[in-house]
This record gives structure tokens, sequence and C-alpha cells, in this order.
């Protein structure tokens, strides 16, 4: 076990948190209780199947193809095990192609909460905004990418509301 990768799983979990509790807050989404996932985010990366994987891929060093397969098995657990990752709504059928399921909201809540962590990170909290434009190959389905889009632009006016404020 490396201490700089459970330090960082620490640090992920608060992020995602202070992200929901900013959510919160600032009202930007109504009905909506606190997702057991949120307090519970990421508990997976613990486990026997993902830790090691992850640990090699990211503060290993040297990114072997073993490390690589493994870190590719780890990924698949992760997603298969956490459904606030757009992945584990991806079906991809034999006869019918690939499409996604509608995530129900409270992991489009957490997954953007899992996106934002990063920002919290850095403290520059616009940056969720640039990584959701970069990464528009992601399958969401229809009414789950217009809620995405609908908490972004709420975060956004929020944002910019208080700079103006400041």
């Amino acid at each position: 076990m490396s201490q700089e990768y459970t330090n960082y799983i620490v640090e992920h979990k608060s992020n995602v948190e202070k992200a929901f509790r900013w959510l919160m807050d600032h009202n930007i989404f109504v009905d909506c209780e606190i997702p057991v996932n949120v307090i519970e985010h990421d508990l997976s990366k613990y486990s026997a199947e993902e830790y090691n994987a992850y640990d090699k891929y990211f503060y290993g060093g040297k990114k072997t193809e073993a490390v690589k397969r493994d870190f590719d098995y780890a990924w698949l657990h992760h997603i298969h095990n956490n459904p606030h990752h757009w992945q584990h709504w991806v079906l991809v059928n034999d006869d019918d192609g690939t499409y996604a399921l509608e995530m129900p909201y409270e992991y489009v809540v957490e997954m953007i909460c899992d996106w934002w962590s990063f920002s919290f990170k850095t403290g520059n909290l616009y940056e969720i905004f640039d990584w959701y434009k970069k990464h528009d190959k992601m399958i969401l389905h229809e009414k789950t990418k217009k809620e995405v889009e609908d908490i972004l632009d709420k975060i956004k006016k929020v944002l910019d509301d208080e700079q103006v404020q400041d």
C-alpha cells in the first residue's frame, strides 16, 4: 500500500463532499437527498480488485504492459461498481449497438461532484467547464446530458454572480 495513493483517495473523497456541500449550500438542485455514494464515494478503490493496480499505475513509476492491463481491469471493476460513472450506464448490445441508459439523478449529482472535486483541489472552481468541453465523447442519455448541463449552467451562474459581488 502506498501512503501517497491512500492520501490521494482521502483528499479526493473530501473534495467530492466539498463539491456536494457547495451545491447544497447554493441551492443548485431541489429535492435531492444526500446520495449515500457521496459519503461512501469510491470506496471500491480500497478493494483488492482496484487498490494495487491504481497505485502502481499512478504512483509506481514505469507503466509496463502488465501495469496497464491490471489498471484496465481495475478501472472496469471501478465503473461496474460505482454508478456515478457515466460508463456504468452505457450498454453495448449485441444487435443494437452502443447507447446510454438514463442515469438516476442522484448519480448525475455525484458524477458532477466527482468531476468538480479536482477543481476544489486546485482552487479554480471554473476548471470543470473546460474539462466537460474536452470530454465531449461521453455517451450520455439525452435526459442525463440535459441534467448535467443544467447543473453546470447553474454552477457557472452562481460562480459568476459571486465574482461580481467580490
